[in-house]
């Protein structure tokens, strides 16, 4: 398999990015994350999606660190740090599913609380399905996970079809867009920062084309089978959703119906936020898991 691997120069000097860099070998591959916190503490997994990377979580990890706990957040393959297959067919839901799980038994991560968003959510909430002894609690913001068998809204076909005609993928721009705040254009650079040329976005253009649509999709009946371990998911389920973003409106109140988990939890809507929450209010997202972790502690038998 043919990839590409972005200098290390490119992430030098990044506003409010300081953290070390990790890497997890995955065949001749290597998938970058951020390790910080106590080694033994619990473990908060923070998954981005499309076409963000780590950086995404800057805001979060030091306030969720403090609060004695240990984030581990990786690049997806085709984002960040990780190394970048080259042919877009390489980048199938099945890969990355695959990958993270791989990811979890590279570092033995046990007791997780996964905190995902957009593709982070779609990938994430898989994983944490086919590998739930792995998982204590889940924190979902503005993702969800599709089957096909519900229409999609209008705001992701046209996404999708923005996706693949654009002449340039301007990933900084892209996150702008999905963003309510204004962003500093050093902040829009270092989301490009991953992607020197198009040669390297071959998996963030692939990734629209991923969403299961139809109900024949080729990731549908996997989707199906997470659904039916989620619709039986007793352990602490947390919806935080922006309020400003129409492709995964909605979803926190098909989590809340279905997810047994999620009853009795502080559900919270965070204002003045986008799809990319994260971006746009880090800091209140990070310590709404602070407080849901801590009002739901682990019980030892």
């Amino acid at each position: 398999m043919e990839f590409l691997r972005t200098p290390d120069h490119r992430f030098e000097d990044l506003p409010g990015y300081t953290f070390a860099p990790h890497y997890a070998r995955y065949g001749k591959m290597r998938m970058h994350y951020i390790d910080e916190g106590p080694p033994g503490a619990e473990v908060v997994l923070m998954l981005h999606g499309e076409p963000s990377w780590s950086y995404l979580y800057r805001k979060m990890i030091p306030i969720v660190v403090a609060a004695g706990h240990r984030v581990v957040a990786p690049d997806l393959f085709g984002f960040g740090r990780s190394d970048k297959p080259m042919t877009r067919e390489t980048y199938t839901y099945q890969f990355h599913v695959e990958s993270v799980s791989h990811f979890l038994h590279f570092l033995n991560l046990t007791n997780i609380t996964l905190m995902c968003q957009d593709w982070g959510g779609l990938i994430g909430l898989r994983v944490a399905a086919e590998h739930p002894d792995r998982f204590v609690r889940i924190v979902t913001s503005n993702t969800f996970l599709p089957t096909g068998d519900q229409k999609m809204p209008d705001a992701f076909f046209q996404w999708r079809e923005f996706s693949q005609t654009v002449p340039e993928f301007d990933v900084g721009s892209i996150i702008t867009m999905g963003c309510v705040q204004n962003i500093a254009p050093e902040v829009v650079a270092a989301y490009n920062a991953p992607f020197p040329d198009e040669s390297y976005k071959a998996g963030a253009r692939m990734f629209p084309l991923l969403v299961p649509a139809s109900p024949d999709d080729p990731a549908s009946a996997a989707n199906r089978k997470a659904w039916d371990v989620l619709k039986l998911w007793n352990k602490p389920f947390l919806t935080a959703f922006g309020d400003s973003d129409p492709i995964t409106a909605g979803a926190d109140k098909l989590f809340q119906k279905l997810v047994p988990g999620c009853a009795g939890q502080a559900h919270t809507t965070i204002t003045g936020a986008g799809h990319f929450v994260q971006e746009d209010k880090g800091e209140e997202l990070a310590k709404a898991i602070v407080e849901f972790i801590a009002a739901t502690p682990l019980t030892t038998a």
